[in-house]
């Protein structure tokens, strides 16, 4: 009975899904009079509609109406109102309804952590997306009924701001709100960590929490999953290392005197029993696997296991190629796009290898602008100070067209209006009457000196090329990151590498002249020529040099389940630590 109905509600939220997707256009429109006829008192509206009363606009004019008063609007824009939010201003400033919660952004994108407001439709959309994603994933892959998911998920800590209000990131008020607290009260036969894991604040505790009871329920995992793959990635270097330690917590049913905090202490110790078969079982995949280098872990480990599960698009992109090793041939099933300021789509196509995921808007979460993007690459476009791309008027959902390539507007319940999300997405496809959506990358231009423009995907382009040349010396990326750096004329672009296995110092300056000669921006190209431009430097930084970054972000606030290495910086503490673990630095011939 219970998996009937299970399967009833999947049901339900697919067909609610489909009947929203084929009429988006008009159900765009009742979107918009939504959130503005909920907000009509908020003061940043009635600065641009005046005395107008939205509620008895017509419905054919209202979005050009809306769209010719109210501007395009950066968070710049609408900070000095959530400034006084945080501050404690309880006038309707952004929305008619009081604000009391405010999301920090992950920081990695413009350098600093932004307030965005955060509300109960947050949650409510959060819980949503994740029931609609789980229904498409359960067709293509279904999981047996009292099956387990083995969850890297984390929380961090909130906090109060200047005026009373609480603050975190949204993943964890999303884990500390009813909509989580229902949801796993539902399905708690489902997960492998309690409650106590995910909201300890303190990541290597949790890891450590997370693998030991994964394990303890192996049999019984159908899927492994994590808001980023990179804490997957992490779980699985960390379990190298541990694996000893674990199998002797399973043995005698114990836990590692590591593990300090009270309250985790005690829900794992209520959960775990003395299990030595298993325990023995596991140490005898770990010892095949270490020879392997750990290759095919997951499905040795977790026999059972269907796929893994998360953000593997944009930053998480470099992350692929390990976790596939992790992997073996399991399915790599990409979770759904979205942002601090709101999601967007869902993966109605989990069978797609994350290089070639798209996403289908869900009309109902927002009202959603997408200015037309050109670009000027070829010319390399002297007048464009930020990137390489011409725009035109912003168009309607209704009115994208396939192939050509956009940056996402955003109208939101939560007091965001015609937001430019900064985000460049491709229209693949449609989805009935919604577009499905290609991530392409951030559109903020990451490495410049001179007239070259590069993105975060043109810095991943070229580290791939050279990690290709890495690979085949038997040499593995860790992780990287890059500067431009201006101090000394000419500037130069730095990437920083942390790699795995001893690797010949000709390897690594191969690596970096081919990264230096596989920048495709012309404004690169012709600075590199004429010397405006210095020779590519790459640093091989110490292991454990990202183990360091990650706890510098989390250390100032940051969450484990929201961390993205950053993958360009200009953070004086971040370039400290990078210099003084970089122990080889090259520099590139390819110009020479």
């Amino acid at each position: 009975m219970e998996s009937d109905k299970s399967n009833g509600e999947c049901h339900d939220i697919v067909n609610w899904f489909e009947d929203v997707a084929e009429n988006a256009g008009a159900v765009q429109t009742r979107t918009l009079r939504r959130i503005l006829e909920l907000n009509s008192g908020a003061e940043y509206l009635k600065k641009w509609f005046g005395g107008m009363a939205i509620e008895e606009l017509d419905e054919s004019a209202l979005e050009s109406l809306y769209t010719s008063l109210v501007p395009l609007a950066s968070h710049a824009d609408l900070e000095p109102c959530i400034q006084r939010i945080a501050n404690g201003d309880k006038s309707p400033l952004l929305t008619q309804q009081p604000i009391t919660t405010l999301s920090l952004s992950s920081g990695t994108t413009e350098g600093r952590q932004k307030y965005v407001p955060f509300t109960h439709h947050s949650s409510n959309t959060t819980l949503q997306i994740f029931r609609l994603a789980a229904a498409y994933r359960s067709r293509v892959y279904p999981i047996r009924e009292g099956g387990r998911i083995l969850e890297f998920i984390y929380s961090s800590k909130q906090f109060k701001t200047k005026g009373g209000l609480t603050a975190g990131t949204a993943t964890t008020h999303y884990f500390a709100s009813e909509e989580f607290k229902i949801k796993q009260e539902k399905t708690k036969s489902f997960t492998c960590s309690p409650e106590e894991v995910i909201s300890s604040g303190d990541y290597k505790q949790s890891t450590y929490c997370h693998l030991l009871l994964g394990l303890f329920f192996s049999d019984q995992v159908e899927f492994v999953t994590s808001t980023f793959a990179y804490s997957i990635v992490q779980a699985f270097r960390s379990f190298e290392e541990l694996w000893k330690e674990i199998c002797n917590d399973i043995r005698q049913g114990t836990l590692s005197p590591k593990i300090t905090l009270p309250k985790m202490r005690k829900s794992v110790l209520d959960i775990i029993t003395p299990n030595p078969c298993l325990a023995s079982r596991i140490e005898d995949c770990c010892e095949e696997l270490k020879d392997l280098d750990w290759f095919g872990l997951v499905p040795k480990l977790w026999p059972n296991v269907k796929y893994v599960y998360s953000i593997m698009t944009g930053s998480m992109q470099p992350y692929l190629k390990k976790l596939r090793h992790y992997a073996l041939n399991l399915p790599l099933v990409s979770a759904d796009y979205g942002s601090t300021e709101g999601w967007i789509g869902v993966n109605v196509d989990p069978s797609s290898p994350p290089e070639n995921v798209t996403f289908a808007v869900v009309p109902t979460f927002s009202y959603f602008e997408f200015i037309p993007l050109h670009r000027q690459r070829q010319e390399y476009c002297l007048n464009s100070a930020t990137d390489d791309y011409l725009e035109d008027e912003p168009v309607p959902l209704s009115q994208v067209k396939v192939g050509q390539e956009y940056e996402i507007v955003l109208t939101t319940f939560t007091g965001l209006y015609r937001y430019r999300l900064g985000d460049v997405v491709e229209v693949a496809d449609f989805y009935k009457g919604t577009p499905k959506l290609n991530f392409i990358c951030r559109r903020k231009l990451i490495l410049t000196v001179n007239i070259d423009k590069n993105t975060e995907k043109d810095l991943q382009f070229v580290v791939e090329r050279g990690s290709q040349i890495l690979s085949k010396a038997r040499g593995e990326l860790v992780d990287f990151t890059s500067h431009a750096d201006i101090e000394k004329q000419p500037g130069h672009y730095i990437i920083y590498w942390e790699i795995k296995g001893e690797v010949e110092e000709r390897v690594l300056s191969e690596c970096c002249r081919e990264m230096d000669a596989s920048f495709v921006d012309q404004g690169y190209i012709v600075s590199r020529r004429t010397n405006s431009v210095g020779p590519l430097e790459l640093c091989i930084l110490e292991r454990g040099t990202f183990k360091k970054i990650l706890e510098y972000y989390i250390g100032n606030g940051a969450a484990m389940s929201q961390f993205k290495t950053p993958r360009c910086t200009n953070n004086q503490v971040l370039l400290r630590i990078l210099n003084v673990c970089t122990i080889k630095r090259f520099h590139s011939t390819a110009y020479g």
